[in-house]
């Protein structure tokens, strides 16, 4: 049995599209609501953040895979991060589970250069300090052979249908209104994006891989980066607008941020968007498959 903790978003569907097809076991989806994927799939309701529920949703999984999404609010994430990746490898050590963890980058902080997978955690941001308290947490628990795990990390990503990602909500949906697309800070820096089914794809090959455990895992992302201004010019083309896109100072964000949450929680990530952001996927990119060019990635999210 494969199992999907935190089914339903984005990511996790990208998952449950491709492990079938690698593997011919059965998958189950976890969340408090499932939907099916596939036509087979198992739905197991369950709350991750109660260990009794978590440890139940585990039972008979050769592997895990933890793609949850939380509410994007600082203390939601203080609060239910650190319980549910306790009850998860509680879990996965009780059953003997592998554990494949979906991450991102929050824990590097303001890194100069490029990100990859030796760089330090060093987080300027509380969400950084929670998703570095957690990824430490499988380290531990794979240093110490508690649980075989990995880690596959991915940076801002795009793709078709997708309703929680800045390209998609600033650019797509602008262009698709007939508005100018929007940008956070600079629309002229560079910035790496990952196309949602490359890092769905990524993470269920990585999982069926046992030599990928034990390691941590820059999933597939192209290069080089291009900025929002090149994303917007790109895109705009299939909507058949004028590639219009202006930048969002910080002070206009925390103006709007006073009304909407959403906007308010995003402002501590500032410096992801005001400097250059570079994600180095060349560990993966050489053993695995390389990233779908941005031409073609933006042909398909731009629907």
């Amino acid at each position: 049995m494969q199992t999907i903790l935190g089914a339903g978003g984005t990511i996790a569907r990208e998952v449950a599209h491709h492990l079938p097809t690698l593997t011919g076991e059965p998958l189950r989806l976890v969340s408090r609501q499932p939907q099916k994927v596939n036509a087979a799939d198992e739905l197991h309701p369950a709350d991750l953040t109660d260990a009794a529920q978590t440890k139940q949703a585990v039972a008979g999984s050769s592997v895990v895979f933890l793609v949850a999404g939380l509410r994007y609010n600082t203390k939601t994430w203080q609060h239910d991060w650190p319980r549910i990746m306790t009850n998860v490898l509680n879990a996965c050590e009780h059953h003997g589970s592998k554990l494949v963890f979906f991450d991102n980058v929050y824990m590097y902080g303001l890194v100069g250069g490029k990100m990859t997978e030796e760089t330090p955690f060093n987080p300027i941001s509380k969400k950084g300090e929670v998703r570095a308290h957690i990824a430490r947490q499988v380290l531990e628990a794979m240093k110490s052979g508690r649980v075989e795990a990995l880690i596959a990390r991915a940076p801002d990503f795009y793709g078709p249908g997708v309703q929680n990602s800045l390209p998609n909500a600033l650019i797509f949906d602008n262009f698709k209104k007939g508005k100018a697309a929007q940008w956070p800070g600079s629309v002229d820096q560079p910035h790496s994006y990952i196309f949602t089914p490359d890092a769905g794809r990524a993470t269920a090959a990585l999982g069926v891989t046992p030599s990928a455990y034990g390691q941590t895992w820059h999933l597939p992302t192209a290069a080089p980066a291009i900025t929002a201004r090149q994303f917007a010019s790109l895109a705009a083309a299939h909507y058949g607008v004028a590639p219009k896109i202006s930048g969002l100072p910080k002070w206009l964000m925390r103006a709007v941020g006073l009304f909407v949450e959403p906007v308010r929680e995003s402002i501590e990530m500032f410096y992801q968007y005001d400097r250059p952001y570079f994600f180095d996927s060349s560990k993966f990119d050489k053993q695995f498959f390389a990233a779908t060019p941005y031409v073609e990635g933006i042909r398909l999210a731009a629907v």
